[in-house]
């Protein structure tokens, strides 16, 4: 029974030990990704950025045109120091591992900043941890959360999903070749979701959402293929209306988009659950766009 106990304890040990040594480690790599984007050094930003990212970037920055990997750097803000900050948690499952920060986040914008939450997500390859994304939770909003967080309680975390390692590292998408035309989908779809693919390779998720979004590779000549599902969220009636749109964005100055591709429905109507629509780029609408 000693024994028995005495190797469990050696296994809490090992697991504990492991979470809080990886503290330093993902500090390093967040360190040297905000030295990399402050530098603008896109050979640094490849070494420690996840393949996964890296290809979703260069995708949507080639999708609308602008330069390679100069624009990856063009940010409204500095990445914060996470210098001041009180570290919460370093958790880590599978190959992918959260860094958990509170204080006060200052974006080099000016004002003075309040205490907010900042979670860093990291993935694991064969050669370490790269860095995946930032997400910064603004608790302006959830009083209560910033007084248990300042007081050390990390119930927050534990109860949100999105501040726990997944365990799944997200796939690297298809590499797009730079977009011909600059296009962009928009969804209005009140209680419900909706998951649109456009030419097999821009895929899109809209929930309860009015929001717009690049195209992916953008639209091509000739006929583009627009996917759709639609699906009613807890909560919605299935009665409410609902757009999808594929916007072409024009080349010419102060000129407005031109909508290639429409579906919706007036409020009581029922949508089609999945559809497969196409529209066409032709002369004419290239004109509309580019003026040639």
């Amino acid at each position: 029974m000693n024994r028995l106990i005495f190797a469990l304890l050696l296994i809490f040990a090992t697991l504990a030990g492991g979470q809080e040594n990886l503290r330093p480690t993902l500090e390093t790599t967040y360190s040297a990704w905000r030295e990399a984007m402050i530098r603008r050094d896109p050979a640094a930003w490849q070494r420690v950025t996840a393949e996964h990212r890296r290809v979703e970037v260069r995708n949507r920055i080639v999708s609308e045109k602008q330069p390679f990997p100069a624009t990856v750097f063009n940010l409204p803000a500095p990445p914060p120091s996470l210098q001041g900050l009180t570290f919460l948690e370093a958790k880590k499952n599978g190959a992918t591992a959260k860094a958990s920060y509170f204080g006060k986040i200052d974006f080099g914008v000016g004002g003075e900043p309040t205490d907010n939450l900042l979670v860093l997500s990291f993935v694991q390859s064969s050669g370490g941890w790269l860095y995946d994304r930032a997400d910064f939770v603004n608790l302006a909003a959830l009083p209560a959360v910033r007084k248990e967080l300042a007081k050390g309680n990390l119930k927050y975390l534990k109860e949100t999903p999105e501040a726990q390692p997944s365990g799944e590292v997200p796939p690297t998408p298809i590499s797009a070749q730079p977009a011909k035309y600059v296009a962009k989908v928009y969804v209005f779809c009140p209680g419900r979701e909706i998951q649109v693919q456009i030419n097999k390779i821009s895929r899109h998720r809209f929930a309860n959402a009015k929001e717009a979004e690049v195209v992916i590779g953008g639209a091509v000549d000739g006929p583009n293929e627009v996917q759709f599902t639609v699906k009613k969220l807890e909560g919605g009636t299935g009665k409410e209306v609902m757009t999808i749109r594929v916007y072409l964005m024009s080349e010419l100055a102060g000129e407005k988009p031109v909508k290639a591709f429409e579906y919706q429905i007036a409020a009581g109507e029922k949508p089609v659950p999945v559809a497969t629509k196409v529209f066409n780029v032709d002369a004419a609408t290239v004109a509309k766009i580019a003026g040639r």
